[in-house]
């Protein structure tokens, strides 16, 4: 017989409070075509979008965060320093150590709260909510703030014309606490590691010792350029176009619902064809809400949903107690997708 007491947390979690934070700097296309032959139709009609954000040096990853968090923790309605945890999902945070999470904990005012960072490209949203869940119901946790953050413009190569008009920054977080009934279904994630060369990191940084710098890209103007995320645009949107439809799919029936039981539809946003195209194929019915935040906000892989998901509560386009399927889709490659009840 075991002599460990069982862990007792609450019978099941919910988000509590949303918030966002987008970077003063709004940045239209026609900057983006300064540095590479394109055009605005191009860019609208290959990605829909049409401006993003662009953080300025004051707004670092720790400083958007603790705006966006300061704003979901009081949408909740608890204080901070009742958040027993903190998880920041980012791919933009340079310093590999400390975790940048830490930095916010103790700046949000918490009481000394687990925090710790993770790396799952667009789909670390949805890898938070679920370690986040897990925490509230296993009972280490009774509230737990996911923050889902980048300042992707520092990892945008400006010259490549496949992904200089995709990213923008920014910062999207929840609260994560108690309920008396189910709000967050059922996780469906995983990843497909033998595609993960379809998203990546131009060069590692280890190539920047000294000595390891001759056969490193250089720009038009012949520096040395700094490591950029770069894909391969038409194997990416066939796999999220195909793939993460299923997936979408598979959250719903894990969750005991169909399209119809549907309020609105949060996907990753990272171009507006393929969430069209998951519309079409998962037959969404016409009253449900479809977030295309991508507009105006561009690719914030981590902060995307979030922020898209505060901004249809702002707008009134969504309600507290809607029913949403939400999901994640990126580099690894790596997805999740699960139906919650917005706050």
């Amino acid at each position: 017989m075991s002599k460990i007491k069982p862990s007792k947390g609450a019978p099941y979690a919910r988000i509590l409070g949303v918030g966002g934070y987008r970077p003063t700097r709004v940045v239209p296309n026609e900057v983006i075509l300064e540095r590479i032959d394109s055009s605005d139709e191009w860019i609208r009609s290959r990605s829909g979008i049409e401006t993003r954000h662009w953080a300025g040096p004051e707004e670092t990853v720790a400083a958007m965060s603790v705006e966006a968090a300061g704003k979901a923790i009081a949408d909740s309605g608890i204080d901070a320093e009742q958040i027993g945890a903190v998880v920041v999902s980012t791919v933009s945070h340079f310093s590999q150590t400390p975790a940048v999470a830490t930095e916010i904990a103790d700046k949000l005012g918490t009481n000394k709260a687990a925090a710790f960072d993770i790396s799952a490209g667009c789909a670390g949203f949805g890898y938070g909510l679920t370690l986040a869940k897990g925490m509230v119901v296993e009972g280490s946790a009774e509230y737990v703030l996911v923050i889902g953050v980048e300042r992707l413009s520092d990892l945008t190569d400006l010259e490549d014309r496949a992904t200089a008009f995709l990213f923008g920054d920014g910062a999207g977080a929840v609260v994560v606490g108690p309920s008396q009934e189910p709000a967050i279904g059922p996780t469906v994630w995983g990843s497909e590691g033998d595609k993960s060369g379809t998203i990546k990191q131009t060069v590692s940084w280890d190539r920047f010792r000294v000595g390891d710098l001759a056969e490193l890209p250089l720009d038009s103007e012949g520096n040395v350029k700094f490591p950029a995320i770069t894909q391969e645009g038409q194997a990416v949107f066939r796999w999220a176009v195909f793939e993460m439809a299923k997936v979408a799919q598979q959250a719903l029936d894990a969750a005991g619902i169909s399209p119809d039981d549907l309020d609105v539809f949060i996907p990753h946003q990272a171009n507006v064809r393929i969430i069209d195209s998951m519309v079409k194929t998962l037959k969404l019915p016409e009253h449900v809400t479809v977030a295309r935040d991508i507009r105006t906000t561009g690719n914030t892989s981590a902060a995307s949903i979030p922020l898209a998901m505060e901004r249809l509560l702002a707008t009134g386009e969504a309600k507290s107690g809607d029913t949403a399927l939400v999901i994640g889709f990126g580099a690894g490659l790596v997805y999740a997708a699960t139906v919650v009840t917005l706050p």
